[in-house]
């Protein structure tokens, strides 16, 4: 299953080396972000939030984490 979201920011960044520099880990979290192995912690979220400029919104990556970031962070 491939998260639609993270392909998304991937393509927005260039690759997922450089949304894994962005996010301060190693492109394999990456990787399993995008094949639904992992979720983004919340700190990535925000991060993937801010390098995409709101297109990819924290709260859509983590629901579960959605009374840490109301509707948008940036």
């Amino acid at each position: 299953m491939t998260n639609k979201l993270i392909k998304q920011a991937i393509g927005i960044v260039g690759s997922q080396q450089k949304l894994a520099e962005i996010c301060n880990v190693k492109q394999p979290s990456v990787w399993a972000w995008l094949h639904g192995k992992k979720k983004p912690s919340a700190t990535s979220a925000v991060r993937i939030e801010r390098a995409t400029n709101g297109v990819i919104l924290a709260h859509k990556l983590r629901p579960d984490l959605s009374e840490l970031f109301g509707e948008s962070i940036i």
